[in-house]
């Protein structure tokens, strides 16, 4: 079943959990889809009236934010081991090569990979444990972290949900456009198919008429052939 298929069977109350938390693990360091779930719930909004997008949109953030913080903490704390550890256990998402990557962003941009990783799916997932193995000083990693996550949740609630809006509304003038276009074609196939057949019909009355006129008339007082005794 389709995620947003799945969101539109749980109350709204259970959308916004299941957004906060999927967002939450994600950040913490867990490879889930987020990104997926946000989107799916953010259309949904634009299609569902008990869903709030302003509430969706908190719910994400915070999970956004406090996910990563969680994440910082345990990177702070497990260190180097802890992403040998993930890289055994996740090595799709936290092979050397990926961590590689990611240390190359932070020691380039520093806070601002943070703020920028929150729109990559890569660092998405590594920024709060990398930013904590690597001791980066918390306020900067906060103030990077909340930004971020109102920028990356906030943002892509609102930009989808009112692109939902806007093409639940094309949808639906489109179909009384096609409603209309249906009737115009219907109406107009029918006037010009009964304009075919009255100009057939005239023209077997016209060719009727030219044949009658071709006919030779009979001979005036023909003569009677007597017949022998």
């Amino acid at each position: 079943m389709h995620v947003q298929e799945w969101l539109d069977t749980v109350p709204a109350a259970a959308v916004y959990a299941v957004v906060g938390v999927v967002i939450g693990l994600e950040s913490l360091g867990i490879p889930l889809p987020g990104e997926i779930v946000l989107v799916s719930a953010a259309l949904l909004s634009s299609q569902h009236g008990g869903i709030d997008p302003v509430v969706l949109g908190t719910c994400a953030t915070v999970g956004a934010v406090v996910g990563d913080s969680i994440g910082y903490a345990i990177g702070r704390r497990g260190g180097r081991p802890l992403l040998a550890w993930l890289g055994r256990k996740f090595p799709r998402h936290f092979g050397e090569g990926h961590i590689a990557t990611a240390e190359a962003s932070f020691d380039r941009w520093g806070m601002w990979a943070v703020f920028f990783g929150r729109f990559v799916a890569l660092l998405r997932i590594f920024a709060g444990p990398l930013a904590g193995v690597l001791r980066m000083p918390y306020w900067k990693f906060f103030i990077a972290n909340v930004f971020g996550g109102i920028l990356w949740a906030g943002g892509t609630t609102a930009v989808i949900y009112y692109l939902g809006v806007v093409a639940e509304s094309w949808l639906k003038r489109f179909s009384w456009l096609g409603l209309v276009a249906a009737v115009l074609v219907g109406v107009g196939s029918m006037l010009l198919v009964k304009r075919k057949a009255q100009r057939a019909a005239a023209d077997r009355e016209a060719t009727a008429a030219a044949e009658r006129q071709a006919e030779p008339e009979p001979a005036a007082g023909g003569e009677k052939v007597a017949s022998s005794d």
